[in-house]
């Protein structure tokens, strides 16, 4: 039986969970056409598209078969930067803006990169962003299911 490897476009059910147990995010909503959107995860193995982990994990893998795979933080979305968290004077925001902490931003930087921050605190004076990954210093538990390779 053939074994995903490094080019072949795969289909992959994966339920992520965190040290602690809590579950972040799944391909399988646990109802039957309920309309979520939520499906298996396709992607090239080796493009780059998913964390290095998660396509380690993949490899090897024949359809139908599933693993546990365990991605320590620097193979999944890497430490937390300190200084990608930035606290901005309100007077520098749009006057309609009414940043709430959790709402996502996008920012564009000088040279017209575009990124997205999430908005951590919220005063009179100032508001904090915070451009780390909401995953990053965080090691990541993947349960994984080869549905397909294409």
């Amino acid at each position: 039986m053939a074994q995903a490897k490094d080019g072949d476009r795969v289909k992959v059910h994966y339920t992520g969970r965190l040290d602690d147990g809590t579950v972040f995010d799944s391909s399988e909503c646990g109802e039957d056409d309920c309309g979520c959107g939520h499906g298996p995860l396709e992607f090239v193995i080796g493009s780059g598209q998913v964390i290095p982990g998660f396509e380690a994990g993949v490899k090897g893998l024949s359809v139908g078969e599933s693993k546990t795979i365990h991605i320590p933080v620097d193979e999944a979305y890497g430490e937390r930067m300190n200084e990608m968290v930035a606290v901005v004077p309100r007077g520098d925001l749009p006057p309609e803006m009414n940043p709430e902490v959790g709402q996502q931003l996008e920012v564009t930087q000088e040279d017209g990169q575009i990124f997205n921050v999430m908005v951590t605190e919220v005063n009179d004076a100032t508001i904090t962003i915070d451009a780390n990954h909401p995953l990053a210093g965080q090691a990541l538990n993947f349960d994984l299911k080869l549905v397909e390779i294409l």
